[in-house]
């Protein structure tokens, strides 16, 4: 019998001790995995970098397609042989501009921001590699919703977390934000260091963390936006050229296309290409290439026809005008080439910057008389040969030398064709120079916004609700009117 009550005692002793084991460090201890409270920078940078990269090259949602519907039917690389009023006739939907804000806001930046708060000297874990990464992303973020929407919330974003948080950030100009994004971009460089912290090559889907292609990126970044407020700031522009160009060691670009700037996807959902997201796993074929893009491939001879598109039959491709009803716009289904299987594939990368485009850029500035380094000629040529390579399609014998001497207008012509998947960035070299000159609309389309091919998104409505003084002021620097034709400060 005492035995047994011997027995009760010692179990019961074996409960409390193992109950008040299990409440030591209860905090610690008690975290579901599932739902983290604290997020390391590798996550942080996977996350941002799929949101922000997804969201430019083509959200798979429908009425959020901004590049697929928006700027890929505006510039005519692609045309809708149904639903023309998503997009291909200027339409421009509620969700494309209200979500692209709140995506590249939410989604992007603020992750973006979070890794500069950790990693900066002065944060929890510091690592400038991860900073200077998360420096470069975030101005490429910014720079994409300035010239988007003009004036928006650069200086006072991202600080609804900080001791004294803005709640109702202030918009900025062009002119503030692309002097700001410029210094920060010189400063990601500077931040970025071969061999320096280590970081995880998994998390970083673009470069697999490859601190010299990063900061070959930062710096042809800068170069870009250092050619986009030429017109307006040609002084520092051309310090800016003449900085970077003169001391490659410091200041490093891309010199090939094994440096181009893409988010490599992968052969499985939920990592695929948008594209073909919304057009092989939704099914959806309401794109079939443009006439302006094709008829000008035609007429060049341009082996990167066969990239671009699918024939209609052996050797022969046809384009869709843009802007068709859809009584029109449907008879075209069969009859025009539909977008290259190349684009279409689930690993089929998003592209973000190229060694092409660089090229371009170069071959303008010199034109320009905003680079004297090296030759037009030179850069041009370089351009079109990467494109081609990047594209696996092999350049005609006498592709350049048929083109002839180097102009500004040949330059933007082969820019367009180059940029073939990236509609944003082509868009906004349009709205800027107003080349490549695009041909007469056709006679049967409707369009639109008065006719205009959109100058920019218009800004959301929660901004009207949530941040009514700061959108007033906002609108008010671009004239009064929130809409898709008021031009932004950049323009020639």
């Amino acid at each position: 019998m005492k035995k047994f009550h011997l027995k009760i005692i010692l179990a019961v002793l074996i409960v409390m001790i193992s109950a008040n084991a299990c409440t030591d460090d209860f905090e610690e201890k008690n975290v579901d995995p599932n739902n983290p409270t604290k997020i390391s920078p590798p996550f942080l940078l996977t996350t941002a970098i799929e949101r922000s990269v997804d969201r430019m090259w083509g959200s798979n949602i429908r009425f959020e397609r901004l590049n697929i519907d928006g700027p890929m039917c505006w510039m005519g690389y692609l045309g809708r042989n149904i639903y023309s009023n998503e997009g291909d006739d200027y339409t421009i939907q509620l969700s494309m501009y209200n979500n692209t804000w709140k995506s590249l806001y939410n989604d992007a930046l603020s992750n973006l921001n979070r890794i500069i708060v950790i990693t900066n000297p002065a944060g929890t874990a510091p690592n400038s590699n991860y900073e200077g990464m998360a420096l470069v992303l975030k101005n490429w973020v910014f720079a994409m919703l300035t010239d988007l929407y003009g004036p928006i919330p650069y200086s006072e974003a991202l600080k609804g977390t900080d001791g004294q948080p803005i709640y109702s950030p202030a918009y900025d100009t062009q002119e503030f934000i692309y002097d700001a994004m410029l210094k920060e971009l010189k400063l990601a460089n500077e931040k970025l260091v071969v061999g320096g912290p280590v970081v995880s090559g998994s998390s970083d889907l673009i470069y697999n963390g490859d601190i010299s292609k990063w900061k070959k990126f930062a710096n042809s970044l800068r170069l870009r936006l250092a050619n986009r407020q030429a017109v307006k700031k040609p002084t520092e522009s051309k310090a800016i050229f003449a900085e970077i160009l003169s001391d490659p060691v410091t200041y490093p670009i891309f010199t090939d296309n094994s440096d181009n700037a893409i988010l490599k996807h992968t052969a499985n959902r939920p990592s695929n290409n948008e594209w073909h997201e919304a057009m092989i796993q939704g099914n959806r074929t309401d794109w079939n290439v443009g006439k302006t893009l094709i008829d000008k491939l035609v007429a060049l001879n341009d082996t990167r026809l066969a990239v671009y598109a699918q024939p209609v039959s052996p050797g022969v491709y046809v384009g869709i005008p843009n802007g068709l009803p859809d009584a029109d716009a449907t008879t075209y289904l069969n009859t025009t080439s539909k977008i290259g299987t190349a684009f279409l594939s689930p690993s089929a990368p998003a592209v973000i910057m190229t060694y092409s485009e660089l090229q371009f850029i170069l071959a303008e500035a010199m034109l320009d008389g905003d680079l004297l380094i090296g030759t037009a000629q030179t850069y041009f040529e370089n351009g079109i040969t990467a494109s081609f390579l990047q594209h696996g399609a092999v350049i005609p014998e006498s592709y350049v030398s048929d083109l002839g001497s180097v102009t500004r207008e040949l330059v933007f012509d082969q820019k367009y064709i180059s940029l073939y998947g990236q509609g944003i960035e082509s868009w906004t070299e349009y709205r800027r120079t107003g080349l490549p000159v695009l041909p007469p609309k056709d006679n049967r389309a409707v369009f639109v916004n008065d006719g205009i091919l959109p100058t920019r998104l218009p800004y959301p409505t929660t901004e009207q609700s949530l941040n009514a003084a700061s959108y007033n002021k906002a609108v008010e620097l671009i004239g009064g009117e929130n809409n898709a034709t008021v031009k932004l400060w950049w323009v020639e």
